[in-house]
């Protein structure tokens, strides 16, 4: 019973610093964020006026909002199915092929996503320089005429924004399913091959069927990291006022001296994730299948 007792406050002891550093930096900010959106307040003024939801009913009115929204939906659509797809195809021809330089690969893969959104956002404005840039000069040259195509006009924008966004995050989420991949029994691609069973199919019915737990975890990612990177990608590689995502009118709400209106949009966006994630989760359901 002592022994027990000892257990328990030791554990209590390891867990208790952690919990209460994520509930200071962590859940009450975050109860904050609700209770400043129902208030009126300056970004500097330390007076508030009640409004209760008069902040959201002016939200969902603003077409500048609604436009940010639906650009951040436009490119978890985008970016979350072009990443998985190639991200899955390459990590299972590295990890079910038999190819020279494996290792090799795996690193040029992951090595953008160590790179910083930075440097990632000028190496991409060098790409997509309209005179000069590496994309209008491959264009040109199968082409054979100049082609000059503004990448980051209005009508392109998001269109360069998703390109950067999915190359860097290729790599991260490859190796999250080489990873599941090298733990499927070689013995069971050995039996449906003597079945048959070609390399789509083993793909199909036994690759992606015992990595979907993990498939399932990356998808929330996919969603909460899109937000959040997109939001990175438009400040880093757009003009300003050329493209807007949720988060990017949240700041410049707050820029603007709104602060109770930019905690509105605060608010929207992370109850839009959080619902997101959850729907998916439940979509993506499925009896978890043993090895």
């Amino acid at each position: 019973m002592r022994r027990s007792k000892e257990r328990s406050r030791f554990i209590f002891l390891c867990v208790a610093p952690a919990t209460i550093l994520f509930f200071i930096f962590m859940v009450l900010p975050t109860l904050n964020v609700f209770r400043m959106s129902l208030f009126e307040r300056g970004a500097y003024s330390p007076t508030e006026t009640f409004v209760g939801l008069n902040n959201f009913k002016v939200l969902f009115q603003d077409a500048k909002f609604i436009s940010a929204m639906q650009n951040t939906i436009l490119l978890i659509a985008v970016v979350t199915i072009v990443t998985f797809f190639f991200a899955l195809l390459f990590a299972g021809i590295l990890t079910r092929e038999k190819l020279k330089g494996q290792n090799f690969f795996r690193v040029i893969f992951y090595i953008p996503n160590i790179l910083s959104v930075v440097v990632i956002a000028g190496i991409f404005s060098a790409v997509y320089k309209p005179e000069n840039g590496m994309l209008n000069s491959v264009l040109s040259f199968f082409a054979g005429h100049e082609v000059m195509i503004l990448w980051k006009d209005q009508q392109m924008v998001m269109v360069s924004i998703i390109i950067a966004m999915v190359w860097q995050a290729i790599g991260y989420y490859m190796v999250m399913y080489m990873a599941s991949m090298a733990a499927v029994p070689a013995d069971l691609y050995e039996s449906a091959s003597l079945d048959g069973a070609g390399r789509t199919a083993q793909f199909f019915q036994i690759t992606l069927p015992l990595i979907w737990t993990n498939i399932r975890t990356t998808l929330t990612f996919f969603i909460i990291s899109t937000i959040n990177m997109a939001f990175l990608f438009v400040k880093a590689m757009v003009a300003k006022g050329m493209a807007d995502v949720g988060l990017s009118f949240m700041y410049s709400q707050k820029d603007a001296g709104l602060y109770g209106y930019a905690m509105a949009a605060g608010v929207v966006i992370f109850l839009f994730s959080f619902l997101l994630s959850a729907m998916v989760n439940k979509v993506t359901e499925r009896d978890v299948l043993e090895m």
